[in-house]
């Protein structure tokens, strides 16, 4: 079942700029990874360094797969000193409704 991903990044005060070169830099290697359906970066109109991210997958597995890939090829240490706390990771499936 398909999985939408919400990914909400705080930068450092003053580097949400410099946190969304970042993305464009990264994100092309996240969009062809195997079971990524695609990407969006929202910035927050009141908060320049909030980030969100909702990402679609064609499963939680494959997400979490990418996921490891991304914590074993030390991306995630290194976006991780860029932020300002950690990121906030939020799981959806959708409904019938």
């Amino acid at each position: 079942m398909a999985t939408t991903v919400v990914l909400e990044l705080r930068a450092k005060a003053g580097t949400g700029s410099d946190l969304n070169r970042a993305f464009k830099e990264i994100l092309p290697d996240t969009r062809a990874y195997d079971g990524c359906m695609g990407v969006d970066v929202y910035r927050n109109d009141d908060d320049a360094d909030v980030i969100m991210l909702v990402e679609q997958w064609e499963s939680r597995a494959h997400y979490e797969r990418y996921l490891a890939w991304r914590t074993e090829s030390g991306m995630l240490a290194q976006l991780g000193e860029a932020l300002d706390g950690g990121p906030s990771i939020r799981y959806f499936s959708r409904t019938d409704a």
